[in-house]
């Protein structure tokens, strides 16, 4: 019996507070275009577990194409500047960004047009729900570009950079992969170097300078306009 793909999340996943906005200002005509006609076909595949027909995961060969290649994943696209251009720079890799707000989304699904990109696939939600359903060890590189960063002491533990999330990255991440973190907030910085290493992962760097694959993003862009350093932090998973 084949397995056949369809969509690997739960209908009535376990229950999670969020903190953040999933919705903005009144969608463009054409951004409601984009939700209507490409969202659908962009969302990632799943395939029943052969040995547990009540559990789903990803499977990146159905999500791309029926090809096998490199897994990337992006966490909280925002606008998707960062995300196109990974997918156009690296054709070669397969790269899924999550993010709730569904403005963003429709932002991305522009770009994703305008740029031409087919190895893209998009989960308009919560990067906990779409790390619950990739298998084990799938994910060779993760992105965390500028954060929300819950400036208050006591919305701390909304961050990414918890055990709540880490944990999780750390299970679908490779052994030896690669994980991006930028933002412009010092104690993010510090909360990241803390808490990052903790989870399973090996600090390879910590500088004001960007890769050498980087694009400027709108957030980058206003952390500098308003007089902010942006840091980029660069671990390695262990094992």
């Amino acid at each position: 019996m084949t397995d056949t793909p369809q969509s690997p999340f739960d209908p009535n996943p376990p229950r999670r507070n969020f903190y953040g906005r999933r919705h903005g200002k009144t969608l463009r005509q054409s951004q409601k275009g984009y939700l209507s006609e490409d969202l659908g076909e962009l969302r990632p595949r799943g395939i029943t577990v052969q040995d547990n027909p009540d559990r789903q995961r990803i499977d990146p060969t159905a999500t791309f194409f029926g090809d096998e290649r490199p897994l990337w994943l992006e966490i909280g696209f925002g606008g998707g500047e960062h995300m196109v251009h990974m997918a156009a720079t690296y054709p070669q890799v397969g790269v899924i960004g999550c993010e709730p707000f569904i403005n963003g989304v429709a932002m991305l699904l522009g770009k994703i047009r305008a740029a031409g990109v087919e190895n893209v696939s998009v989960h308009p939600g919560d990067a906990r729900d779409l790390m619950d359903v990739l298998p084990d060890a799938s994910i060779e590189r993760a992105f965390l570009m500028y954060p929300d960063p819950w400036p208050k002491a006591r919305h701390h533990r909304r961050r990414f950079v918890t055990p709540e999330h880490l944990l999780p990255l750390a299970r679908v991440m490779r052994p030896g992969g690669i994980f991006r973190v930028a933002t412009d907030i010092p104690d993010y910085v510090r909360q990241t170097l803390e808490e990052v290493p903790l989870a399973g992962f090996d600090l390879l760097s910590s500088v004001a300078e960007p890769w050498e694959d980087w694009i400027s993003t709108r957030y980058e862009q206003k952390a500098l306009r308003e007089g902010r350093v942006p840091h980029y932090v660069t671990f390695k998973r262990q094992g």
